[in-house]
């Protein structure tokens, strides 16, 4: 793929590295690419970074038509660069745009389009342990008009931003509310996709959470509102009695890539693990009788975060006494050990970049 490149002639003022927050600061550069029908994807650009003009009638903004990824560029202590997974992310990018009716993207080209962007602006990639350059790609309907049905038009955009801990709390407890009012997905429709509706779906949910002093919600299945699925914007997993529990992916739960990470980590260190339906009765149960030992949820911003506190019908489960569990930092350690490049990676899940 042919990627022209246009540096901006104005570049911006770093940040404070050190007070990054996450999502705040973007970077000089940002990949986009069109698609028409008859023509396929075309026109691969890296330009400096800029607003869209879109038309009130653009579909995505009426249909939401549009799906997007989250991954991270990590900086090593000898200065180079690398990616964890890429493949996995742009895999589920393209199960997600299919769900939708949005034509596939090349998966060598879209690699390339993340490795020429990150290059570009390489001097964005934060340096402190634990920081990182996080990459969003995106993909959304441009047809002009109002009516239902897929568009003829796209554009794929790749943006990227340095980050700091997705939580202020950062690695340590948070509080989950469990959600027996509302529900986030169902078999058959788009839960297993990132879908930019997915998301707004959840945000009245985790008002309520937060305003009672919550960090995110637990979500329950959205037939029998029985079974535990996520919590808010991440993959979960329960120690239970000496086994790692985490929902099992059946249509309505996103196939998290730090999830399945964790899940080969444990396999590949003999811990016991199971994928399975988890019910909230058997989690209260576990929390009642102390068999829940440990809980925490995983994804690409936060890695693993956490849990210490459950609230399910008004009442609070407090879980390993509101401390991280010796596992769960087990995970982390070895998680962000391999990202970072600290320790070794037996799996080959990094993939270095070449900057220069």
């Amino acid at each position: 793929m042919q990627i022209t490149i246009t540096r901006t002639t104005t570049p911006k003022a770093k940040p404070d590295w050190k007070n990054l927050g996450f999502g705040k600061y973007f970077t000089d550069h940002m990949f986009v690419m069109d698609y028409t029908d008859g023509i396929g994807w075309h026109d691969a650009r890296i330009v400096p970074y800029a607003p869209f003009a879109l038309d009130p009638a653009t579909m995505c903004l009426h249909y939401a038509q549009e799906t997007f990824e989250g991954m991270k560029a990590y900086r090593h202590e000898d200065g180079s660069i690398s990616l964890f997974r890429p493949l996995e992310n742009i895999r589920r990018l393209n199960n997600s745009d299919k769900r939708l009716c949005i034509p596939a993207l090349d998966e060598e080209d879209v690699l390339q389009a993340i490795r020429e962007l990150v290059k570009v602006d390489a001097d964005w990639v934060p340096t402190d342990y634990e920081t990182s350059l996080y990459i969003r790609p995106f993909v959304f309907a441009t047809d002009i008009g109002v009516g239902v049905h897929p568009s003829h038009t796209y554009k794929f955009v790749i943006i990227l931003s340095p980050v700091g801990a997705y939580y202020p709390e950062g690695v340590n407890p948070v509080k989950i509310y469990v959600e027996d009012e509302y529900t986030r997905a169902s078999i058959g429709g788009t839960g297993f996709t990132k879908a930019a509706a997915n998301y707004a779906i959840s945000l009245a949910a985790q008002e309520k959470a937060q305003a009672l002093g919550y960090t995110q919600v637990l979500w329950l299945d959205s037939v029998e509102k029985k079974y535990v699925e996520e919590v808010g914007t991440m993959n979960v997993a329960f120690k239970i009695n000496g086994t790692v529990i985490t929902p099992a992916l059946g249509g309505s739960i996103l196939p998290g890539i730090t999830r399945k990470s964790m899940v080969e980590l444990l396999k590949y260190w003999g811990h016991p693990v199971e994928e399975r339906k988890l019910s909230i009765d058997e989690l209260i149960e576990a929390a009642q009788n102390g068999t829940l030992e440990e809980a925490f949820g995983t994804g690409t911003a936060a890695v693993i975060s956490p849990i210490g506190e459950l609230y399910y019908e008004g009442k609070t489960y407090t879980i390993n006494n509101f401390k991280t569990g010796p596992l769960t930092q087990k995970i982390y350690d070895a998680l962000t050990g391999i990202q970072w490049g600290k320790t070794e990676d037996p799996f080959g899940w990094v993939v270095p970049l070449e900057t220069k």
